[in-house]
């Protein structure tokens, strides 16, 4: 009988979180209560389209909160994460931490190319 491995950590990714401008969302608002779309947009270099686009995946996935308002006169958006989005992130982070640990180990192996 053989012994089955268990699956390689890199299976365990998100595919809605572990997109790049999706995980940096999800990391710049993990830093604040909430953030406004225009300080998204300028923190991960972004135009507004590209930003709604990845916004809309993460409000359809649940894991952010969008909400319409107006600072004085002005319009305004503001981005928060919910509680599914900050587990979400923690699972994401605790895969990349599997991921680098698996990569120190083989690199530190004395048959390892360097």
């Amino acid at each position: 009988m053989t012994r089955q491995q268990p699956p390689h950590p890199a299976t365990a990714l998100d595919d809605v979180v572990h997109q790049r401008v999706r995980l940096g969302i999800l990391t710049v608002l993990s830093e604040a209560h909430e953030c406004r779309f225009a300080v998204l947009r300028d923190e991960l270099g972004l135009t507004d389209g590209n930003l709604n686009r990845h916004l809309r995946i993460l409000e359809e996935a649940g894991l952010l909160q969008v909400t319409k308002g107006y600072e004085g006169r002005r319009p305004c958006t503001w981005v928060r994460l919910t509680r599914q989005g900050r587990a979400a992130l923690r699972a994401e982070v605790a895969v990349l931490e599997q991921l680098v640990a698996r990569i120190r180990g083989a690199t530190s192996r004395p048959d390892a190319d360097g």
